[in-house]
């Protein structure tokens, strides 16, 4: 088995275990409001917007070294605005999605929410290098971005 096989097995593991471990590490990250997290559980929003996450990260990773794959578009900033992209995506999806869940409770939570927006735009990101470093080796032409080997 090749090592790049090994990364991929490795990245699928880590996503599989973010997502079973959302919750913890989403209220680790973001130490809110008790009555938050509550809600947060009851309405099983950790593990929707972590799903939202990672569809996110291995997604535009995908897009970036498999479909734009472009000598022109290979250097590390290029793959920076994709993480970009993909973080405030998917913070604004999980703003928007528990938004809509607790108006239509009844409940606000806007100043937890925005900060429960910013822990989700880091794990995003963390999960975004992860698919990257993942799947990066298959790449004709964006397998060195962002560090090259």
């Amino acid at each position: 088995m090749k090592k790049y096989t090994l990364y991929l097995i490795f990245g699928l593991v880590a996503t599989v275990v973010l997502l079973l471990l959302s919750g913890t590490i989403l209220d680790a990250l973001f130490s809110g409001q008790t009555e938050f997290a509550n809600e947060m559980y009851n309405n099983n929003l950790y593990l929707m917007t972590t799903l939202f996450s990672t569809l996110y990260a291995w997604v535009l990773a995908a897009v970036f070294y498999y479909v734009v794959n472009s000598v022109s578009f290979s250097r590390w900033y290029h793959w920076l605005i994709v993480l970009g992209v993909a973080a405030v995506a998917s913070s604004v999806t999980a703003y928007t999605y528990c938004d809509g869940i607790f108006v239509d409770e009844g409940v606000d939570f806007g100043d937890q929410l925005f900060g429960f927006a910013v822990a989700n735009l880091l794990v995003e990101a963390m999960l975004f290098v992860i698919a990257s470093f993942s799947m990066r080796w298959w790449s004709s032409n964006c397998r060195h971005t962002p560090i090259p080997e």
